[in-house]
């Protein structure tokens, strides 16, 4: 395993990604957050283990695309001699019944395309985060493996025991896979899962059909919108972070950590993006989600991160089973940042359930009791706006002041007051109007630096952070502000490595960073052409669109230097930057009409 060229499949159930060679390499059971049932991603180099590989005899050249508009994934692989094979991936995801049908299950149809292909199959599951799992004796048609997790099974109309076997056999007509819950498929297979994929390309498609798309760069803006609903968890709305955990920040850093839980900041960030393409069924179970986590809350502390079930506990652990990326360990299981004190996430609730006072659309809109609610929340923020927390880079060993928290507990008040003027409280709108005025003045007070003409990113220090760039988002700042400018610059010039942005160039708890945050570097671009720089935001977007992997995605984090992407995949944060910056970049619709 040389590098993140991954490419997800997935029903927003489970997921899958699938490496080069076209094998399947990660994919937890029965949801994001669970053990791996593949985990061969982090076995090291080349994983022996936790993997499900289609191999094809004296294989010479393999390409790979994903079917226009949808995350079904085809693998084409050629020999020596001119015979090919197809092999087409995807989770079964469609309306059925009146419900959707996202089964915990993943389906693969290989077809012979050329000549007359031999192939092996080499099914090797793990559990207990890396343990092999064996098959037990089933049918003539299917092998069980009793995960303890959940039981799975096999279907498939491939000879089981040469299945089983791992023996080379020659491929004269299309096989079908189906790795599902173990019960018995119970309909002609072949026909049936060539139907679910059928359904699932149509369902994809009629999604990507009603995205508002910008007129550049649709390509792009597509592929990250479809991985972002697959980053949802669409029984509960949650959504995580990235799909994997422990892809290091850069080679040996130990900055391995497990990304596969709901960020309140993650996600804020998300839906505002998803928000811009119109993909309202991803806000609306978001804000169902998050409903209920502000109900268990009861007015008191938000953690960061929770479960995709709303979990309070993640306790981190280290998985010893299994090297690591590239040998690159730890393995972490768990994140411990559950326990930390993040301001920021009181704002990003706020701000995330906003829109649903003013947005007709909406299925349920958001009403008075829903107000109330979020009053204390905004009563929290008030409280903590300037005190010491972890900050947005969840610093483990120190607190700050952090200005971009401060920021967020205004963006709190500020937005409350809007939502109050739109359900006609009038009184409860200058009570938060006040109150988003005087966090304005502690900020702009305490944060400000005269003699450098900036910013600082901590109440008590003079420190540079990227985050900074977001008081326009929330605006904070105009772009035409002396202040904005004066810290933009000062950001670009101490952050800026070439093309890249780091999110801070001082020592934390592992010592100096040494890769670039992508979505710092996005941030950067949308600041650039808001204050003019239209034509390097534009060239500057283009060189990051040039370091996507072949899936057209990015992982969290870019080597300066060699451009090789580090840091769990695909990561939610990156993918917000291409839809953003895309739909501020983009010439409009009728300018080519």
């Amino acid at each position: 395993m040389s590098s993140l060229d991954l490419w997800p499949i997935g029903n927003c159930q489970v997921s899958a990604l699938i490496d080069r060679e076209g094998d399947m390499v990660w994919a937890c059971v029965p949801r994001v957050s669970s053990d791996p049932l593949f985990s061969g991603l982090l076995g090291g180099e080349q994983p022996e283990q936790g993997i499900w590989a289609i191999d094809l005899e004296d294989c010479v050249h393999i390409e790979q695309h994903y079917l226009r508009n949808t995350p079904v994934l085809v693998t084409r692989k050629t020999d020596n001699a001119g015979n090919a094979i197809d092999i087409i991936d995807f989770c079964p995801r469609f309306r059925r019944l009146g419900r959707a049908y996202r089964p915990v299950a993943f389906a693969r149809i290989v077809r012979p395309s050329h000549g007359s292909p031999r192939i092996a199959v080499r099914l090797r599951p793990t559990e207990r985060w890396g343990e092999p799992l064996a098959p037990v004796p089933g049918g003539s048609n299917h092998l069980r493996y009793p995960a303890f997790t959940m039981p799975m099974r096999l279907t498939t109309d491939a000879p089981v025991g040469l299945v089983r076997s791992e023996r080379l056999f020659r491929l004269e007509q299309p096989l079908t896979f189906f790795l599902g819950p173990d019960e018995s498929f119970g309909e002609e297979l072949s026909r049936t899962v060539d139907q679910m994929l059928a359904k699932t390309i149509d369902e994809w498609r009629e999604w990507v059909r009603g995205l508002a798309t910008p007129l550049e760069w649709q390509e792009a803006v597509i592929r990250a919108a479809i991985t972002l609903k697959l980053c949802q968890h669409e029984e509960t709305g949650a959504i995580v972070a990235a799909m994997t955990t422990s892809i290091p920040e850069h080679a040996g850093s130990e900055r391995n950590w497990d990304y596969r839980y709901c960020w309140i900041r993650d996600a804020y960030y998300t839906v505002q993006a998803l928000n811009r393409l119109g993909a309202l069924d991803v806000l609306e179970g978001y804000l169902s989600y998050l409903r209920n986590i502000v109900d268990m809350a009861r007015g008191g502390h938000i953690q960061p991160l929770y479960g995709v079930y709303g979990e309070t506990i993640l306790d981190e652990r280290v998985a010893d089973g299994l090297p690591g990326y590239r040998g690159m360990g730890p393995v972490r299981v768990g994140n411990q940042a559950f326990e930390q004190v993040q301001h920021d996430a009181y704002g990003q609730i706020i701000l995330s359930n906003v829109q649903a006072f003013f947005d007709q659309r909406l299925f349920r809109m958001a009403t008075i009791e829903d107000f109330h609610s979020l009053e204390r929340i905004g009563e929290r923020a008030w409280q903590l706006h300037d005190q010491p927390d972890a900050g947005l880079w969840e610093l483990r060993t120190r607190k700050h002041v952090h200005t971009y928290s401060a920021a967020m507990s205004w963006a709190a008040c500020d937005r409350l007051a809007h939502a109050a003027e739109a359900l006609g409280l009038s009184d409860r709108a200058d009570f938060w109007a006040e109150r988003a005025v005087q966090i304005r003045r502690r900020i702009e007070d305490a944060a400000w630096r005269e003699d450098s003409n900036r910013i600082s990113a901590t109440f008590e220090g003079d420190n540079l952070d990227a985050s900074l760039i977001q008081l326009l988002d929330l605006r904070f700042f105009t772009p035409d502000d002396p202040r904005f400018q004066g810290t933009l610059k000062a950001v670009e010039e101490g952050l800026r490595r070439g093309a890249y942005m780091l999110r801070y160039d001082t020592e934390d708890d592992f010592g100096l960073p040494k890769t670039a945050f992508n979505v710092c570097t996005f941030w950067l671009i949308e600041a650039l052409q808001a204050t003019g720089r239209e034509a390097d935001a534009r060239n500057l977007f283009e060189q990051m669109l040039s370091t996507r992997t072949a899936a057209g995605l990015l992982s969290e984090d870019i080597d300066p230097e060699t451009g090789e992407l580090w840091g769990n995949y695909p990561q939610t944060y990156s993918l917000v930057g291409i839809i953003n910056c895309a739909v501020l970049l983009s010439r409009p619709w009728n300018s080519v009409r």
